[in-house]
């Protein structure tokens, strides 16, 4: 992860830096906002760490210029508790913000926190549909497609067995565990009801050759593209 640090305290930096070199973090630093704006433009970041109080130009103002461009993550180092101020950074801008004195390990957690948020968002707002080989699936349209071509037979809870196994290739469940996941824990039913589901959804997906989801005897089922 290459994350710009935007703050004026050196020995701060300094316990910054040695906990980055732990996490495998490459991060660079500077001690001035209107610096700071500069290398931001200049580089690719995968997240910022702004200071509120910077000689050229305060964290908040930085904060805000850089949300006109990027949404790249930005988490505010701040000595300001109120809950005003606090509220006020996340107005301009900021994912999260870390009160001083702080622990470094904190500040750690926070930094992957806000990065997995990121991450999801990203994965949310490119695509809605979870893409195989074969199979593109979106639980948010409730669609699902195989070899390109819609498959609109599926009945709803068809629709939810599919993209359990599709989200959990070549792992194999139980019977038990399937009607837990995919029927809830509210669902008093018998375990035959997964056989007769899992019957239907092969004879509307699959062929002889490629069933896709493959009966482990003993065991239960598993979804796997693979023919072998």
């Amino acid at each position: 992860m290459k994350i710009l640090v935007v703050e004026d305290n050196e020995s701060v930096c300094s316990m910054i830096e040695m906990f980055f070199m732990k996490e495998g973090y490459q991060g660079e630093f500077v001690h001035n906002g209107l610096e700071g704006y500069d290398r931001f433009r200049a580089g690719d970041w995968d997240l910022l760490i702004l200071d509120w109080m910077l000689p050229g130009m305060d964290g908040v103002s930085l904060c805000k210029k850089i949300r006109e461009v990027s949404n790249v993550p930005i988490i505010l180092l701040t000595a300001k508790d109120t809950e005003s101020d606090q509220v006020l950074g996340l107005e301009m801008g900021a994912d999260d913000y870390v009160t001083k004195p702080f622990s470094p390990l904190t500040l750690m957690a926070r930094i992957k926190a806000v990065s997995r948020r990121f991450k999801q968002d990203i994965s949310i707002h490119e695509s809605p549909y979870l893409e195989t080989e074969h199979f593109k699936i979106s639980k948010e349209t409730r669609e699902a497609f195989l070899n390109s071509e819609k498959v609109t037979s599926l009945t709803p809870k068809e629709f939810d067995l599919l993209f359990f196994f599709i989200q959990n290739p070549r792992q194999v469940f139980s019977r038990e565990q399937l009607l837990d996941k995919v029927w809830g824990y509210q669902y008093y039913g018998d375990e035959r009801t997964v056989d007769v589901h899992v019957k239907r959804l092969r004879k509307k997906i699959g062929t002889e050759e490629q069933p896709f989801i493959h009966t482990i005897w003993g065991v239960g089922y598993k979804f796997d593209e693979n023919t072998n």
